[in-house]
């Protein structure tokens, strides 16, 4: 019989739910050397919490996070909450030996992110930082093409996430809309993701050119207030980007963006070939090879068994979506606390995100290129 691994989830929302099916479906599909048990969600509002528990499927609920990460039969805890929480969790967690997963962006400034890995090393747990889109097939496989030299030397990266819920300038003062809980806006939010992608396959970013810019300065409280709020964070983030490798790039993040709804996008062009993805089309890479007669890119199907992760799925062509790249975190989460090891992306590349953000703020402030800290 296989060890039981009792997870304590923290927040129980957007992030919440697509966590939630990740822990009940990873043992249904793949081999798992440990079985994990929902044990406990915790979230301030009881109502709310108790409605999830049973929706989602927990045992237990709670709206005490410090009692939760206490208990001597969690093994691991999740974070799902806005980043202004992330700090105090994560060192309660720590110092009560649990394995840590946290969503990103890592904490709301670099001190805090720092503080967090200092936490979790010197309390010698394992850490991973949310960054699911790593593990889509599709964009997985990119990196192996990259890897295995079929780009030849990386010319350009081009990130871009583009979403338009905020356009209506009626939707209220969401928290992801102030900079106390969520540290920015579309930067955090979305950009985080394709600065995260670009270190995953090109490398780390050494200097940033950048601008930040709020369309609408205040918004409703609440949904039909006629009582407003000022918007203290950024609509949209633009970069220029340079890598240590010499390479370029730029990554732009926007919730103004009229028409698109969930829009991650890179290009990455080498001197022997180019690859490019769309999450709206996460079943497939397209891949253009200088190699032999070929006058563009073809489209390959990220589905085959010998794809990653996909061998735990359905048969070639059937294809999978946004909450698969959930299951396939945790699965190589469980994997690594087996072996005790530490995964990636963990806190260290939550650190030199958050470096990277934080220096494409300073750079729209000072209107020069910032090295990154």
């Amino acid at each position: 019989m296989k060890k039981k691994l009792n997870i304590a989830m923290i927040g129980y929302k957007f992030m919440g739910k697509a966590h939630s099916n990740a822990w009940k479906q990873v043992s249904r599909f793949f081999e798992t050397p440990l079985e994990p048990v929902m044990k406990v969600v915790c979230g301030r509002n009881e109502e709310q919490v108790k409605e999830a528990a049973q929706r989602f499927g927990w045992q237990e609920y709670s709206t005490s996070w410090e009692e939760v990460v206490a208990r001597k039969d969690i093994d691991v805890v999740d974070i799902c909450t806005p980043g202004d929480s992330h700090l105090p969790i994560t060192l309660a967690a720590a110092e009560n030996k649990k394995a840590i997963l946290c969503e990103k962006p890592l904490a709301n400034t670099i001190t805090e992110a720092e503080q967090m890995l200092a936490a979790v090393k010197q309390n010698a747990v394992i850490h991973m930082i949310c960054h699911n889109y790593r593990r889509v097939p599709a964009v997985t496989l990119a990196r192996q093409l990259i890897d295995d030299g079929s780009l030849g030397e990386i010319f350009h990266y081009r990130g871009t996430y583009l979403q338009d819920w905020l356009v209506n300038p009626n939707v209220p003062r969401v928290w992801r809309v102030e900079k106390a809980k969520a540290g920015s806006g579309a930067l955090g939010d979305i950009a985080s993701h394709s600065v995260d992608l670009s270190r995953y396959l090109v490398g780390e970013i050494t200097e940033v050119a950048s601008l930040l810019k709020t369309f609408i300065s205040e918004r409703p409280v609440e949904p039909g207030s006629s009582t407003m709020a000022p918007v203290d964070v950024d609509d949209a983030a633009l970069s220029l980007v340079k890598f240590d490798s010499g390479a370029v790039g730029t990554i732009e993040g926007s919730r103004f963006a009229t028409g698109r709804k969930n829009y991650n996008r890179f290009e990455i062009n080498g001197s022997r070939g180019s690859i490019a993805f769309n999450l709206e089309r996460l079943n497939e890479l397209q891949f253009y090879s200088e190699e032999g007669a070929n006058s563009g890119f073809r489209t390959i199907l990220a589905t085959e068994p010998t794809h990653p992760y996909f061998g735990g799925w359905w048969p070639p062509g059937h294809i999978i979506g946004y909450e698969h790249s959930f299951t396939h975190t945790v699965l190589d989460l469980i994997k690594a606390i087996d072996e005790q090891k530490i995964p990636t992306p963990n806190f260290e590349d939550g650190v030199r995100n958050q470096k990277v953000l934080d220096a494409i703020e300073r750079a729209s402030g000072s209107q020069r290129w910032e090295a990154v800290d």
